[in-house]
């Protein structure tokens, strides 16, 4: 059986490595994601195709971050990333790089284990926020990197490959690494899916897909290139765009905890005390902005009221199943009960 630290010794061996959380926070702006790998068509005027892989026959779009698949009803987790650099085998030989200075925080060796392959889970401390990166399909990880290595920005901790226990094998061809920039949901993971999902095997302990939330990892990096140093990262994800807003009452929220920064001041709960949360989710579920609420401001509502849904956003970005409307009412479908059953856990 696989031993999974508990996500705190993470923290705290980034927090050592950085020498202290201030200093680590100070840096952020002045230490950006860097990309992963050689591939920096990414930056090009209609680079696209020299950046990205698409599935087998579809376009390279299919290859990028979001509703990309099924027409628009299936969600790409991150960026599919073109190889530059292959053996005499013509295998792929990118190295690849830690985007920012961090901690290993999950190694996965074992490829048949999962639809990623060999995969590596680094996390980060980029303005009070905690970031995982995950780089997946990999030939190899490098040895010596286990559960809290600090590793630094541009080091080297594996090498590009074509991993995977799906059914269709990647080819040369499309050999790529799919890359992530996720926020974690909840350190009681495991318990919450032994509770919801009893009958399925979880094999990557609190490191399992559900239990990560992507942001567009292509978005934030040509952000940050054209800002500079005045890039944030807290102010990129407080700024998505709205899928649904809703009201959960539970006065301690772990991902409250977690995402500090995300978190915008309420006097009258601070002065009356924290009933529940209004949470702002984006389509791919992350609460980008999070209101304390009284209980004198929330009345009778329920332990999880959904308030609003942004029509649109759910037109443009319907892949993660999140909320569907009844007649006239929207709702929380199955999917998004469970998310928002994680988030409480």
């Amino acid at each position: 059986m696989l031993f999974f630290p508990p996500l705190r010794l993470v923290a705290a061996a980034l927090l050592c490595f950085c020498a202290c959380a201030d200093l680590a926070d100070s840096h952020a702006r002045a230490q950006p994601f860097r990309l992963p790998t050689a591939n920096t068509a990414l930056f090009d005027s209609g680079g696209g195709a020299g950046f990205f892989v698409g599935t087998t026959g579809k376009p390279w779009t299919s290859g990028t971050f979001g509703c990309v698949r099924s027409e628009g009803w299936q969600f790409h987790e991150g960026l599919d990333i073109r190889c530059v650099s292959r053996d005499k085998k013509q295998e792929p030989a990118d190295p690849i790089l830690a985007v920012a200075d961090g901690v290993v925080a999950y190694a996965n060796k074992r490829a048949t284990l999962s639809n990623y392959g060999n995969y590596l889970v680094i996390m980060h401390r980029v303005e009070g926020l905690e970031i995982f990166s995950l780089y997946a399909h990999l030939k190899e990880i490098r040895p010596g990197l286990e559960y809290g290595t600090p590793v630094k920005a541009g080091d080297v901790v594996a090498l590009m490959g074509r991993t995977s226990n799906t059914r269709e094998q990647i080819s040369r061809e499309r050999a790529h690494l799919h890359f992530e920039l996720n926020l974690f949901v909840n350190d009681h993971f495991s318990g919450w899916y032994k509770k919801f999902l009893p009958q399925q095997k979880n094999d990557h302990g609190e490191y399992n897909g559900l239990n990560l939330l992507g942001l567009d990892p292509a978005a934030i990096l040509r952000e940050q290139r054209a800002a500079g140093k005045n890039f944030s990262l807290v102010k990129f994800i407080r700024q998505q765009p709205e899928l649904c807003r809703l009201f959960v009452r539970k006065a301690e929220l772990p991902w409250v905890k977690r995402y500090a920064p995300l978190v915008t001041r309420n006097p009258t709960a601070e002065r009356e005390g924290v009933a529940g949360y209004e949470l702002s989710l984006n389509y791919t579920g992350i609460p980008c902005r999070i209101i304390p609420r009284a209980a004198s401001e929330v009345g009778n509502i329920g332990r999880i009221q959904l308030l609003s849904v942004n029509e649109t956003e759910q037109k443009k970005h319907p892949c993660r199943k999140l909320v569907a409307k009844r007649g006239t009412r929207w709702e929380l479908t199955s999917h998004g009960t469970q998310h928002v059953e994680l988030l409480l856990f």
